[in-house]
């Protein structure tokens, strides 16, 4: 069952963020694979870059592909993104906190998607990058605290990379700098196969942050590495980094690319 989503319509005139020179490019959904025609499956993790897609086709995907690695018709698989402003609610409904009217929501063109993963609300839009591995971690020999705690380290070890020290906490879930969160983890585990992920704010505008509580954490603050350096590295840089960070952790093996 796919996620439920209050739609507005993502409108960039009337969305209020900050303007960088990044080009972004809308993903359209490939073609499914079918079953009968994919016989065996390829080592190694392919890396897909999607560029901006919209939350609710995204999870689509995600789903799509976690079957197909479950019946061992794909490799492990890692998805990496921007999504158009989408507020995302989590399995834990009491902290899932809404500041913000309905209607101011759609107004600003901010979707509202209840899904699956862990944790409680969080917040997604262009300049945040998204990763979404879909890996069997039986084939990784992986329990899942052992998973979210490498998910962790990867977001860790991408932001020392642009200077930012960050760090994993247990107690509150996510990736935090100088007392102020920058990244979330959230996820959902089907038969052994990896959904959702690691969301780290690169350039992105943090007011939509505003209309939630993060996290279901009351007085938390939000930040990025634009915030944080005044200043941040393209997206291309971000999934370059991330890529490598990926096929160090996630497999033994090399890797390919997938574009």
């Amino acid at each position: 069952m796919g996620p439920f989503c209050q739609t507005g319509l993502f409108d960039k005139k009337l969305y209020r963020k900050k303007t960088y020179n990044v080009k972004r490019k809308r993903f359209r959904l490939p073609i499914s694979l079918h079953f009968d025609k994919i016989k065996t499956v390829q080592d190694g993790l392919i890396i897909r870059d999607l560029g901006l897609t919209r939350y609710a086709d995204c999870l689509a995907y995600q789903e799509e592909l976690c079957a197909q690695r479950q019946a061992d018709v794909i490799a492990d698989t890692v998805l990496l993104t921007e999504h158009e402003p989408v507020i995302t609610l989590g399995v834990r409904m009491a902290d899932n906190k809404i500041l913000a009217m309905p209607e101011d929501l759609r107004r600003q063109g901010i979707e509202v998607c209840r899904v699956g993963r862990g944790g409680a609300a969080t917040a997604h839009n262009p300049g945040q990058i998204v990763m979404y591995p879909i890996l069997k971690l039986s084939r990784l020999r992986m329990g899942l605290s052992d998973y979210v705690h490498i998910l962790g380290q990867i977001g860790i070890e991408m932001l020392r990379c642009f200077g930012i020290r960050a760090e994993w906490r247990k107690q509150t879930p996510g990736l935090w700098t100088a007392g102020r969160k920058i990244g979330s983890v959230g996820v959902q585990v089907r038969k052994w196969v990896t959904l959702h992920g690691i969301a780290v704010n690169i350039y992105n505008d943090l007011s939509i942050f505003d209309a939630i509580v993060p996290c279901g954490l009351k007085g938390v603050q939000m930040t990025s590495v634009w915030k944080e350096l005044g200043t941040a590295p393209s997206m291309q840089d971000v999934r370059a980094c991330l890529a490598e960070l990926c096929r160090h952790y996630l497999t033994g093996l090399e890797g390919r690319s997938d574009e």
